[in-house]
Formats: structure tokens, C-alpha cells, sequence
């Protein structure tokens, strides 16, 4: 299925590095590899792999390079920076991660002027209206959601296994990866709470009592949550941006499927 990134990463490949986020398992690899079939594809993950990277050894006769989880490399951007300065782009390059991609733009970024960053989120009704009814689309988002694995294999087994292991991967390694954390219980019982509240602002007071922490907990925590793509926050609209900024936000998730007990939440 084409998706929605695919022209407009197509048109900057080869200007500048493109760094391709989004939630874990929301097609970006499966996108990269479809932009073109002659790639070369190296995931920091696997030992042979990561040899293959940090000896620069890559096939250069390829059309592109996709380098996977590379930002669990040391000094990862200011790897990149050297290859882009000493070899340009003769061989495209696409970078793809989760949460720690973001990052780079919240804090010094050594890349700066030489990336386009792109983020990849799970299918909506817009994406798929070419693919099927928007009213079938609709309920199998709100059956499966957006994920392309579950929603194309239209399992409600399969679903249930995959929502299982998605959120213990994210918790268990992503999280880890991210910082480090002691509290993966109280996470967990953070995201049952949420689900009972999509839709509703949240109160840090409220939601600390129930876990039996501290409100600043609670703020650190769903920062987390967001910049491992398990929610999002919708902020309340004011003409005035700093009371906007200090009512207290409404939680989403990325995997609408976690919500199924209200139509109306979902």
C-alpha cells in the first residue's frame, strides 16, 4: 500500500539525509524500502550489521542506504555528519528510529542543514480512502487500528497478541534505550488509566494519587510516554498561549485500538 510520505520523501532523497520517525512498527522500514528496490539495508541492531557501519563498508554501487536503528550508535549524528561532509550524498542515505530521532531537535543538533526530517504515523481514514469505503475503514481502524500489521491481517487474535508485544517492546527495550527509568510498573498502570480517560483533560493530581506518586512523576512520565509514540497530547485552544499552555492537556493514543470501551473516545 503506497503511503502517504512516499512522494514527498522521493522528491528531497539525495538533497539532504532523510531522517524517517515515527511509533514503533508503523512502517517506516517497509516505506524505505519501497522509495527504491536496488537499497542497501543495515540495522545497528543485528552484530554483522553494526560491523558493516562503523567500518563504513557498505555497498556503494546501491541506489540507497537505510540504516535502521542507528541512533543507538555513540555519537550517531556526528557519524553521520562526517560521512555527509566527506562523501556528500552520491549514495542516498534515509535514517529510521523511533523516539531518540526527535530528540535532535530538542537539544544541539550537529546535523543541522543537513537533513529533512519526516514523521511516519499509523494509517487513517484519509490514507486508506483510495484503498477502501471510508466506512469500512472507519471500523476497521476502531477494530485493529492503525498499525499496518494488525490492520492488514484483520485478526482479532493476532491483534491482541501484537498490542501485547508492541507496548512490552516499547517499555522493555525502547524505554530502556531512552533513559533510565525504574518505574516500568507505574508506566504500565499509567497507560491502563489513560485509556479510561482518552477524550477527557487529565489531572496530574488525580492520576498521582491513583499510583501513589508524585505529580511531577506523573508530568515526567507522560513526556516519556509521547516520545516513545505510545500518546499524544492535545492542548485546549486560547487566544492567550500561556494559560493554553498551563490547562491541563487531553491524552490520545497512537494505537486507537487500545480504546474499547467508548466509541466516542475512539
Amino acid at each position: 500500500m503506497k503511503r502517504y510520505l512516499e512522494e514527498a520523501i522521493k522528491k528531497d532523497l539525495g538533497k539532504k539525509i532523510i531522517l524517517l520517525s515515527g511509533p514503533r512498527q508503523s512502517g517506516k522500514t517497509t516505506l524505505s524500502k519501497m522509495l527504491d528496490p536496488d537499497y542497501d539495508y543495515l540495522d545497528f541492531d543485528y552484530a554483522e550489521h553494526r560491523l558493516i557501519i562503523n567500518e563504513k563498508s557498505w555497498d556503494r554501487k546501491k541506489s540507497l542506504l537505510i540504516l535502521d536503528e542507528i541512533h543507538k550508535k555513540k555519537n550517531w549524528k556526528s557519524f553521520l555528519k562526517g560521512i555527509y561532509d566527506v562523501e556528500g550524498l552520491k549514495l542516498p542515505i534515509i535514517v529510521t528510529g523511533s523516539a531518540r530521532l526527535d530528540t535532535i531537535r530538542k537539544t544541539g543538533d550537529s546535523l543541522a542543514g543537513r537533513y529533512f526530517h519526516f514523521r511516519l504515523h499509523p494509517f487513517d481514514i484519509k490514507e486508506l480512502k483510495n484503498t477502501i469505503e471510508p466506512e469500512k475503514a472507519l471500523e476497521k481502524l476502531k477494530r485493529f487500528g492503525g498499525f499496518p500489521e494488525p490492520f492488514l491481517e484483520s485478526s482479532d487474535s493476532f491483534y491482541r497478541r501484537w498490542q501485547r508485544s508492541h507496548i512490552d517492546i516499547i517499555l522493555r527495550q525502547d524505554l530502556i534505550d531512552l533513559e533510565p527509568v525504574r518505574s516500568i510498573n507505574q508506566i504500565e498502570t499509567l497507560i491502563e488509566l489513560l485509556k479510561k480517560r482518552v477524550g477527557s483533560p487529565i489531572s496530574y493530581a488525580s492520576l498521582a494519587e491513583d499510583i501513589e506518586c508524585s505529580p511531577k512523576s506523573i508530568k515526567n512520565w507522560l513526556q516519556i510516554l509521547e516520545n516513545l509514540y505510545i500518546v499524544f497530547p492535545v492542548r485546549p485552544y486560547h487566544k492567550n498561549i500561556g494559560r493554553a499552555i498551563l490547562k491541563e492537556p487531553k491524552y490520545y493514543f497512537y494505537d486507537t485500538g487500545l480504546i474499547k470501551n467508548s466509541n466516542d473516545a475512539q
